[in-house]
């Protein structure tokens, strides 16, 4: 028999603390605003602070200690539901918003122009809207956009550019995170409440935003669930709402922070904020890949033709198919047909191409090869990116199979080593030729060893960049032969100058005398040749008078 005195089993007065059997539930709204008053009472001696909470439906209960202001309307407040007169600063047509995407994008010419119309429209009527808050709002059918296509050709990076020439906020998500309403997971009302800060608190902005969803497709259901279905149409029933009209609370009913420092803001003298957020003029946009909806367009394309006008199997590509997608092919892969009603833009992908990631990295305002010249311009190191270093990135990432995200994956496995073992040491210039990317290590080392060949590989890359923005700035395309080349990379390192000011040195009157020969030859291309670099001047004179001979 132990000597250890038994511990005593702590008790309450009217029960025991012992765990209750079944789960605990959290308390409701109700139930929380009764305690914090009960608090405050106790805590303040009856200085109740004015503080209400807003319920899961939307609205608020009565503040704790008093009854809830009714709005006048003539403090600037915002009625519930309502958008308060602001100004969205967008008048552009489709063909200007298409312009700006071309910049960015680079293919999908389909998506941009059917994107461009779809947000044109959208965003047209919201101005309306917006402009006459207190006139007779017209019938309008929200032009929500699902985006099909497999992963890295673009899709969130479309939308983002979209979000961001308008100027309204932009929230992106995964859909997969999200759960029906009361279950472990995301709510999706919190994606709304997410628009709210990314537009820095300002409500009226954020009810103008753009919410995108990825990975839409993980939410169809096939068959019936075992059980409640709390991520699929648990999730669909969920957005329904949310994609016509509704008002969600502006701050989570189970957000206790947000809910004190609204209290202590109120209690303050602070102006109280408008306590929903209306989802009525927020477009939303879905994307996926849709693994197999195309067997089911091909499958019901098929059962439409008998005989010698059935298609093979295979025949058609999957873009292709994935572009006949209608309504009921969308049903048969697993979403509900009230969810896949409210998505009437539906535009199709195509994957990208070898040359697509070439012309990405060449052409696009985004392209990542501006970020990594900054990478080394931080550590004092210039990299030039020549178009054969170009082509063997997009050669290697094409067999990636993600897209444009393999570029990333190949830019780092290329350049890794140059990162860190070229900060700090003696090699200032080098280009990132195709040579570079296909051994990295092996370049290295022959670069830091032969220091003359790093810098004339950098200046040959550095001439063809001259050339291009050459004819960006001035529309006429020079080209510098292997002799004018060597020429020009020879007289720039012997002067310790950049090749391409050398360049604008010798050549600076070629601008004016190209265009006088283009003006009456229509010639437009010109090939220059050692002999311009050494006597740049008396070989122009030449063309001009031979071309105002001809003429």
């Amino acid at each position: 028999m132990s000597d250890k005195p038994e511990k005593p089993e702590k008790k309450e007065e009217n029960g025991d603390f012992s765990k209750p059997e079944g789960p605990v539930m959290p308390p409701s709204p109700e139930e929380m605003q009764e305690q914090l008053k009960d608090f405050f009472k106790d805590k303040f001696g009856g200085q109740v602070f004015s503080f209400s909470f807003p319920q899961p439906g939307g609205g608020e209960t009565a503040a704790l200690g008093e009854e809830p202001d009714e709005d006048d309307g003539k403090g600037g407040g915002v009625s519930e539901g309502g958008v308060k007169p602001r100004e969205l600063d967008f008048d552009m047509i489709p063909v200007q918003v298409k312009d700006h995407l071309d910049s960015y994008v680079i293919g999908q010419e389909d998506a941009k122009k059917i994107l461009s119309v779809a947000v044109c429209d959208h965003y047209n009527h919201v101005r309306e809207v917006l402009k006459n808050t207190g006139g007779e709002q017209k019938e309008y059918v929200k032009q929500n956009v699902i985006l099909i296509g497999p992963t890295g050709v673009g899709k969130t990076y479309l939308v983002r550019t979209l979000a961001q020439l308008i100027g309204v906020p932009f929230v992106k998500a995964d859909i997969t995170k999200f759960s029906e309403t009361g279950y472990v997971g995301g709510d999706v009302d919190d994606l709304v409440r997410d628009l709210v800060r990314m537009a820095d608190g300002d409500v009226e902005l954020a009810e103008c935003g753009i919410i995108f969803l990825d990975e839409i497709d993980k939410i169809a259901t096939t068959s019936e669930p075992v059980g409640r279905d709390v991520s699929g149409r648990g999730v669909q029933t969920g957005l329904l709402k949310l994609l016509e009209e509704t008002d969600v609370p502006a701050r989570s009913p189970f957000d206790m922070a947000a809910q004190m420092r609204e209290m202590m803001s109120v209690s303050r003298g602070g102006k109280k904020k408008k306590s929903t957020i209306n989802t009525k003029n927020i477009l939303f946009v879905v994307s996926g890949a849709f693994t197999h909806l195309s067997a089911i367009v091909e499958k019901r394309l098929s059962a439409s033709k008998v005989g010698f006008n059935a298609p093979s199997a295979g025949e058609n590509k999957e873009e292709d198919l994935l572009k006949k997608a209608v309504t009921r092919d969308f049903i048969e892969y697993g979403f509900e047909p009230e969810f896949i009603g409210r998505m009437p833009v539906r535009v199709a992908l195509n994957e990208l191409t070898e040359d697509d990631l070439f012309d990405i990295l060449k052409h696009s305002e985004g392209s990542l090869i501006g970020q990594y010249r900054r990478n080394f311009e931080a550590y004092g190191i210039t990299a030039a990116f020549p178009d054969d270093g170009l082509r063997a990135i997009a050669k290697l990432a094409i067999k990636e199979n993600t897209g444009a995200r393999g570029l990333m994956t190949v830019l780092e496995a290329g350049l890794r080593e140059f990162k860190f073992y070229l900060p700090g040491g003696p090699v200032k210039r080098f280009a990132v030729t195709g040579e570079v990317i296909e051994d990295p290590v092996a370049m290295l080392d022959k670069i830091k060893s032969e220091p003359d060949y790093g810098r004339r590989r950098f200046f040959e890359a550095r001439v063809r960049e001259y050339e291009a923005g050459f004819f960006k700035e001035f529309g006429i395309k020079v080209i510098l032969d292997g002799a004018a080349v060597d020429k020009a990379v020879s007289n720039a390192m012997e002067d310790d100058m950049d090749v391409i000011d050398y360049l604008e040195k010798v050549l600076m009157d070629y601008v004016y005398g190209l265009r006088i020969i283009r003006d009456h030859t229509g010639k437009n291309e010109f090939e220059i040749g050692a002999e311009n670099i050494e006597n740049p001047r008396d070989v122009l004179d030449a063309w001009v008078k031979d071309a105002l001979k001809k003429e």
